[in-house]
């Protein structure tokens, strides 16, 4: 008699991919962006979650719940040069998001990771995606000219991430249409165009 293989009947894992932070503010809308950026490029299947969480804080504790892996995209202050990215994995993660208040939303979600974990459903594995802004005081401005750039290489990153755990990632067609993540008033494309126009008129 063969005994059964564990691996073969064991449930995929939910995975959570978050963008957080604050689009008004400049390079705070990197988290944003950046997961806005991946859902338009990229179909993933159905235990993959992918999550605007914006600046909602501890209301996010219920979708960490719910999952069991967690990608997360961010602006993070390391005091590094501006639009660097750097990739911060597990227990390590909580360092850095309250490592220095750059925005409400940082400190929210380590309260909010510390409240999964109390609840006991903390993330079997966690990486953090971030990004070293390089203006943060910008009401209303775009993303500048290096965070903006990082964009790319972090979606791959997280592409990359997803493909180790076994997830099937595919590219979307191009010119494919795609549900928005965003009121379409402030999805990237439109946005930046607002921005754009905003300053040539002063």
């Amino acid at each position: 008699m063969v005994a059964p293989n564990p691996l073969a009947s064991s449930p995929s894992p939910r995975i959570l991919v978050l963008g957080i932070g604050n689009i008004l503010w400049a390079d705070e809308g990197f988290g944003v962006r950046a997961v806005e950026t991946f859902h338009k490029a990229y179909r993933v299947p159905d235990n993959v979650t992918i999550l605007d969480g914006g600046t909602q804080g501890l209301y996010l504790v219920q979708f960490v719940n719910e999952h069991d892996r967690l990608i997360v995209f961010d602006a993070i202050d390391y005091g590094l040069e501006p639009g660097t990215m750097k990739i911060v994995e597990d227990d390590e993660v909580p360092k850095f998001t309250g490592a220095k208040k750059i925005s409400l939303h940082q400190t929210g979600f380590q309260e909010v990771l510390s409240a999964a974990d109390l609840m006991g459903h903390y993330p079997d594995r966690l990486v953090l995606i971030g990004c070293q802004p390089l203006d943060l005081e910008d009401w209303g401005g775009p993303l500048t000219t290096p965070v903006k750039a990082v964009i790319p290489r972090a979606i791959e990153t997280a592409v990359g991430i997803l493909r180790d755990w076994g997830v099937v990632v595919t590219a979307r067609p191009q010119g494919a249409a795609v549900p928005p993540l965003l009121e379409n008033d402030i999805d990237f494309e439109r946005y930046e165009r607002r921005a754009e126009r905003a300053a040539l008129r002063y």
